[in-house]
């Protein structure tokens, strides 16, 4: 059984520019950090032209689907009846994205089947991590 779900997502950046078109985004879930998931952007639809990925709380993008979540630099609320918003919000400026809540959902459906929400602390190695940071301070 696979251990890291990715899914492709449609997004549309919300700027003041005119109507942009959709972009790609692709969402990732890796059992090995089960309380995060990642969205990552390509390098085409960023002002600075590199790759960029943001990694948040699943359990955060699960809750914003259906209530506004989140206070810093990730939030998620509802849009409509089929969107939801995503702000990422940085030093150098704020993006938001519309991505339907359908995609978002099903995605999450996808990582609960890996890792049920509530049982992500089975899927830690807290000993392996920890014998890792006693390494490198050596």
């Amino acid at each position: 059984m696979s251990t890291v779900i990715e899914q492709a997502v449609e997004a549309r950046l919300i700027a003041s520019a005119p109507r942009m078109p959709s972009i790609p985004a692709t969402l990732r879930y890796d059992v090995r950090d089960p309380y995060a998931v990642r969205m990552a952007f390509p390098a085409a639809a960023t002002l600075e032209g590199v790759d960029v990925s943001w990694t948040f709380a699943r359990e955060l993008l699960a809750a914003g689907v259906d209530q506004a979540a989140g206070d810093g630099d990730v939030r998620v609320r509802p849009y409509g009846y089929d969107r939801t918003v995503l702000e990422f919000h940085a030093p150098e400026g704020t993006a938001i994205v519309h991505v339907r809540t359908g995609e978002l959902r099903r995605f999450l459906k996808r990582a609960a089947a890996l890792v049920p929400a509530g049982r992500e602390h089975l899927h830690l190695d807290v000993d392996g991590d920890l014998a890792e940071l006693l390494r490198d301070a050596c």
